[in-house]
């Protein structure tokens, strides 16, 4: 089988009911940006596999085994988003993945210091694709919120991209804070 169809020569791809669409209406641009965050994410796991040693105390089985759990979500989540209608009124499994996150957010935060001021992204290359993966989800958010003043999808969506921000931020800052690197942060404040 050949990789390429020719089908979306003319500037247009099919969604998963058939149905044709430009390659930049926002419906493709939000699912689209899930793919560039999981390929991102992707990235993540093999820098925490091969610049970790198995003896170091980031290195966790259980982080890159979340990750690919993620992954796998955002392709359910960019697989509804693909319908011209979505077809469920709830994803089971992204409420469920919203509790884990939010239990790793919890613990990881409970082993960091306190912060008061922006942290500038940077310190070990994982950490920093951390920052990386934090702003390609943020951008995923804002296509998503834009694609709800369009049609209708399942709440939990736009509640797992926005707590997945929050964990790979605390997942930066767990990183930097077990690898002894330390955070640089940006003195200003907002106020």
């Amino acid at each position: 089988m050949k990789i390429y169809t020719k089908t979306g020569d003319n500037g247009k791809t099919s969604l998963c009911d058939g149905s044709r669409l430009p390659k930049d209406d926002m419906r493709i641009e939000a699912y689209g940006t899930l793919d560039e965050l999981n390929a991102n994410i992707g990235l993540l796991i093999a820098m925490l596999q091969s610049d970790t040693p198995k003896e170091s105390p980031v290195h966790d089985n259980k982080l890159t085994e979340r990750l690919e759990e993620i992954q796998a979500e955002l392709f359910v989540i960019g697989t509804e988003l693909a319908y011209t209608e979505c077809k469920v009124k709830t994803i089971v499994s992204t409420k469920e993945m919203i509790k884990k996150i939010e239990g790793d957010i919890d613990l990881m935060a409970s082993q960091l210091p306190t912060h008061h001021h922006f942290i500038l992204p940077g310190g070990t290359l994982s950490a920093a694709q951390s920052h990386v993966c934090r702003t390609v989800c943020r951008r995923a958010e804002r296509r998503i919120v834009t694609l709800s003043q369009m049609t209708t999808y399942p709440a939990e969506i736009l509640e797992f991209v926005n707590r997945l921000s929050d964990y790979l931020f605390i997942l930066s800052r767990y990183l930097n804070n077990n690898s002894r690197t330390g955070e640089k942060t940006w003195e200003n404040t907002c106020r």
